[in-house]
């Protein structure tokens, strides 16, 4: 078994994550019609008896255990609880373990500074917790998934600041990083310093990253519409605020909460088709961390949650 374990920081972040879930789940409806927890279905997600209150693991065993409930191989991160919340509260709620949330109330103020320097030292030991023990229910470990926004305080500075914490804790796991970099216009002003300043700890401290595009997820949509001549659409771009990125395109006008959730829906087909590979057998399953780390917290023990107030 190779599991990977997703962090997804901010509100772009979890965002994207949760189309990504929605969207991984159903492939492996339809890959597995016997309903059974297999070594495809460990890579990310774990099955759990949930009638213990801290839900019990059910082994793989040779793909001979029928899906019980599913946990994802997560851990959300926000330094305000609404997007989280939101995400808690919806259909998908039930597929994430509430002591690998870790959330704050004032948000990071689109200041990477504020992200990386305050919440980042603040939060470190209860992030690392929930990391651990999302870690410890894995049996070899290959990689981290960091997916983040590079433009807001949260993604780009706390994300920052979590990618260096994963290194000094994890040295020998690969970490992978899913960064959304701003448009030019984007209409939060600090966004073009926050990337600089967060692409720098990309260089130092991922593995590898995936860097998609704001303005490139517009045009694709703008395309994708095909509006009549003339008309003009303004779309939304994922930003970590909400706030929106507006781009003029000839096309007709597009809902903004149409067109976050379309971009949202391209990167979480990316994750999905760079992931197939490792979620799937074949002839090309790759292995991400050739030399994975001994697994240096085997047994996780139950702990209260660690969602801050």
């Amino acid at each position: 078994m190779r599991e990977v374990v997703t962090i997804q920081v901010g509100q772009c972040g979890n965002q994207i994550s949760w189309r990504f879930w929605d969207l991984v789940l159903r492939e492996h409806v339809q890959h597995n019609r016997l309903g059974l927890f297999d070594d495809s279905m460990s890579s990310f997600f774990r099955n759990v008896d949930t009638r213990h209150a801290d839900p019990l693991e059910i082994p793989v065993a040779g793909g001979q255990h029928p899906i019980s409930a599913l946990r994802a191989r997560a851990v959300l991160v926000d330094t305000e609880e609404g997007v989280v919340s939101q995400i808690l509260r919806g259909p998908l709620g039930d597929l994430f373990d509430r002591q690998q949330v870790l959330t704050d109330v004032s948000g990071a103020g689109n200041n990477w500074a504020h992200g990386s320097e305050v919440y980042g030292p603040q939060h470190r030991e209860a992030f690392l917790e929930c990391v651990r023990r999302a870690v410890g229910f894995c049996d070899s470990i290959q990689c981290f998934s960091l997916v983040h926004s590079m433009g807001g305080g949260t993604g780009s500075g706390l994300g920052s600041y979590l990618l260096s914490a994963l290194e000094d804790e994890y040295p020998q796991v690969r970490r992978f990083a899913t960064a959304v970099f701003p448009a030019a216009d984007d209409d939060v002003i600090t966004s073009p310093y926050n990337a600089v300043l967060a692409a720098h700890s990309l260089v130092q401290h991922a593995d590898c990253v995936f860097p998609v595009d704001n303005a490139a997820l517009i045009e694709l949509v703008n395309r994708v519409e095909r509006p009549p001549a003339g008309a003009e659409q303004r779309v939304g771009a994922i930003t970590e605020n909400g706030a929106g990125v507006r781009a003029a395109a000839g096309g007709r006008p597009v809902a903004p909460t149409h067109a976050f959730d379309a971009m949202n829906n391209l990167v979480a087909h990316m994750l999905a088709n760079l992931t197939a590979s490792v979620r799937f057998d074949g002839a090309l399953n790759p292995n991400p961390n050739p030399n994975p780390n001994p697994n240096p917290h085997p047994h996780p023990s139950p702990s209260p949650s660690l969602t801050l107030a």
